[in-house]
């Protein structure tokens, strides 16, 4: 019979499609990835360099932030907001960076060294700083797309996107919101109480380290979604991370090449969910969000896609429970 899961964040609902029950090893990719030939836009970017690591001044780059060559919000306008009758009107003002994660030409992230992707998660933490300071800003995500199916172009090239906002995405103001009103009742993160929960059920982990968890949620929208959160609370990424980044690298690194091992190299997304700037939390009502918010990245595999009944009810369909799921992964060596 299916089961009906509520997920404990935002209260979406979920249909553990328990009848349509296939094994997790059935989900190899049929749509292989696929790149193009020819030069590569990000072997030698150095146009619109934002910020670059290197091991000495002068010293080959060893990850780099450019401007994006298409982005979807700029500063070169001045920020401004307007009403239009009952609309609100913001224009767009904001910051879209590419994050250019090896120079070397390599697809993959699963495939980078774990001191490689270190660096890159430095950078965002670096990026997260920079962008705060500019106070017309609300909110940052960093993320990437990796796979045509993913929503990426079709160039061999590791990379990732940071975008600043100057008002918090809907999406956000969700997972706040659920998260606060389970600080109000409880007095308690509930990431934390997630955690512990998790740790000690063993049922949908995925994998482990010193610092950070990987698992499957209880209540997926899709299958082989995966969490990875700090054990250690911190509602901001850029200040959580901070001591930690090799240690994330590294589970991060064993969570993606379990996915391309076990699926034969599937399209995926994964996002950074962190807390909104509060800049000094000057002004701001909401005097908890440090205690009541958690950090953590999402990993979303593109293996299923949403159809009517999801986009028109809002509940998502997975066919796959998510024990199973953690099960299978777990057993993929790497």
């Amino acid at each position: 019979m299916p089961e009906l899961r509520k997920d404990p964040v935002i209260g979406r609902w979920v249909i553990i499609a328990t009848e349509r029950a296939r094994r997790p090893g059935v989900f190899l990719h049929s749509q292989k990835n696929t790149f193009e030939d020819g030069p590569c836009l990000f072997c030698d970017n150095q146009d619109r360099e934002i910020f670059s690591i290197r091991q000495y001044s002068g010293a080959p780059w060893r990850v780099r932030v450019v401007e994006s060559g298409t982005p979807l919000l700029s500063t070169n306008n001045k920020f401004s907001r307007r009403g239009h009758g009952l609309y609100d009107v913001v224009n767009d003002y904001g910051a879209h960076e590419v994050v250019i994660e090896t120079p070397e030409h390599i697809a993959n992230m699963a495939d980078l060294s774990q001191e490689q992707i270190r660096m890159v998660f430095e950078t965002y933490a670096v990026r997260y700083n920079e962008l705060e300071k500019n106070t017309n800003f609300q909110y940052v995500i960093a993320y990437k797309n990796y796979g045509w199916v993913a929503g990426s172009r079709r160039i061999g090239h590791s990379r990732s996107q940071i975008i600043a906002t100057s008002v918090n995405p809907f999406s956000a103001k969700e997972k706040l919101d659920g998260a606060k009103k389970y600080y109000n009742y409880r007095e308690r993160c509930l990431y934390c109480d997630m955690i512990q929960q998790e740790l000690e059920a063993k049922v949908r982990i995925v994998a482990e380290s010193e610092h950070f968890v990987a698992m499957t949620p209880f209540a997926p929208r899709f299958v082989f979604e995966i969490w990875i959160l700090p054990k250690q609370h911190n509602c901001d990424f850029a200040k959580g991370v901070v001591g930690h980044e090799h240690d994330l690298a590294g589970l991060m690194k064993i969570v993606l090449t379990k996915l391309k091992v076990g699926l034969e190299d599937p399209a995926y997304n994964y996002v950074i969910h962190s807390a909104p700037f509060r800049h000094g939390e000057k002004g701001t009502k909401w005097k908890t969000l440090a205690q009541d918010y958690h950090w953590h990245i999402e990993v979303l595999p593109r293996l299923t896609r949403v159809a009517g009944f999801e986009k028109g009810s809002g509940f998502y369909i997975s066919s796959i429970p998510p024990e199973s799921v953690a099960e299978f992964l777990r057993e993929v060596k790497v």
